[in-house]
């Protein structure tokens, strides 16, 4: 299927308040990722291994670095006419507000990109999830059911339900319903699906009767540019894909791989952390759709006596003796002194490497320090002999501290010093 008459569509979304303070001082579609990337290279490979190579980047907030990133990862030579450019809320003539106010107005405000002639179809995708697509098979979806619009839907089962948008399908495919996240019986019962209903369409339900909204849509063109410029509505998936679905032919495309959508402080370190292990549940060493990130010229890691189980190291590193690593993700340039314990952690490095003398804290981890449970974000340094194990259980503290807490995990901010024999 041919998506060169397509343009995708990345939103980078608002303020990213349910990942603070990993968002204080960057976009959340920059928020480093399984060691090395950041989370916008995923949907970005997903476009570029399904043959698409021109993406619009749509964020507002504190998108400094993720427009480094995308300038210094995804460059296209001219004969392809491929291009990944960021569309931040910006002054203009227009007497409406200058900041987006939504998914759907971030769009709207965009129209004048999506104009061209050459364009048939918009691929709206999110800058937060972790999942691999080939939207090759989406498009054959949508074209050959005729459809307005197409939404990618995941079966789930009714205990992960209420906190998911999902939809009621017709048997020819077509969405008929939509309760965002239901909590009761009563509501569920409205847009349930009869299991066998999935088994019929090659995906094995194991008992799971709701199909959830991925938040992954293609539009007609015309269609959705017609759509936003009838209302000011300013979600895409609380307003324009609900109202959509009684004015417009909505079909469902059923996906049934891993989907991790990683809003929150848990999901986040909790996806990271599964992808350490042996058989982790999305691979990022598949070869036929790879991951693309920034290209680095770093030094291998250089290990000491050190013991490492399930976790993913990162370039650059240098880790000291009687070092004890389980469970865990190291990233770039991370330097971890001698004597140190990191368990269940994601531990982010740092942006560069430092060289000479750099006094008394250099970045990194101190001699003799235990991280468990914890989140550090890049370029901490964190001193000798600190523990930072949450043994108190607390599940959310702190502002504006070096160290928080949130969803019971311990994060250390970017740029942090954390002293000498801290302990929590």
């Amino acid at each position: 299927m041919d998506l060169s008459r397509t343009i995708a569509l990345i939103l980078g979304g608002g303020r990213g308040t349910r990942l603070f303070p990993l968002t204080k001082i960057r976009a959340k579609p920059a928020v480093p990722l399984a060691a090395k990337y950041r989370l916008i290279d995923i949907p970005i490979s997903n476009c570029i291994n399904s043959g698409l190579n021109r993406a619009y980047v749509l964020t507002q907030f504190l998108s400094e670095s993720l427009h480094r990133h995308l300038r210094q990862t995804y460059t296209f030579d001219h004969f392809n006419g491929g291009f990944v450019e960021l569309l931040a809320a910006q002054q203009t003539v227009s007497p409406d507000e200058d900041w987006y106010q939504g998914t759907a107005d971030a769009v709207r405000k965009n129209l004048v990109h999506l104009e061209e002639d050459w364009i048939e179809h918009v691929l709206i995708l999110s800058g937060d999830q972790l999942y691999r697509m080939d939207f090759r098979d989406m498009m054959k979806t949508h074209i050959e059911s005729g459809a307005d619009a197409t939404i990618a839907g995941i079966p789930v089962s009714r205990k992960d339900a209420s906190s998911l948008g999902i939809m009621q399908i017709g048997d020819d495919g077509r969405v008929k319903g939509f309760v965002e996240k239901p909590q009761t019986e009563e509501e569920i019962q409205t847009v349930r699906m009869d299991p066998s209903w999935i088994d019929q369409r090659g995906i094995p339900s194991g008992g799971r009767d709701c199909i959830a909204s991925m938040g992954l849509y293609i539009f007609n063109k015309d269609v959705m540019v017609d759509l936003l410029r009838s209302n000011s509505d300013s979600d895409f998936g609380k307003e324009v894909f609900p109202k959509a679905i009684n004015s417009h032919q909505v079909n469902v495309h059923l996906f049934d791989g891993y989907w991790e959508d990683i809003g929150t402080i848990r999901a986040f370190y909790e996806a990271n952390l599964s992808l350490a292990g042996k058989n982790p549940p999305f691979d990022i060493r598949n070869r036929e759709a790879p991951i693309y990130s920034r290209p680095r010229f770093l030094p291998p890691t250089i290990m000491g006596d050190a013991k490492v189980t399930g976790s993913l190291i990162a370039d650059g590193c240098r880790i000291g003796d009687n070092v004890t690593i389980e469970n865990s993700i190291i990233g770039l340039r991370t330097v971890i002194g001698d004597g140190v314990t990191i368990k269940d952690s994601v531990v982010m490095g740092a942006d560069y490497i430092e060289s000479g003398d750099v006094g008394n804290m250099p970045i990194g981890i101190g001699d003799g320090s235990v991280i468990s449970g914890a989140i550090l974000d890049k370029n901490c340094r964190i001193g000798k002999n600190v523990k930072i194990a949450n043994a108190d259980k607390i599940e959310n503290q702190g502002e504006d501290e070096p160290m928080q807490v949130r969803d019971g995990v311990s994060i250390v901010i970017k740029n942090a010093t954390i002293p000498d024999s801290f302990e929590f």
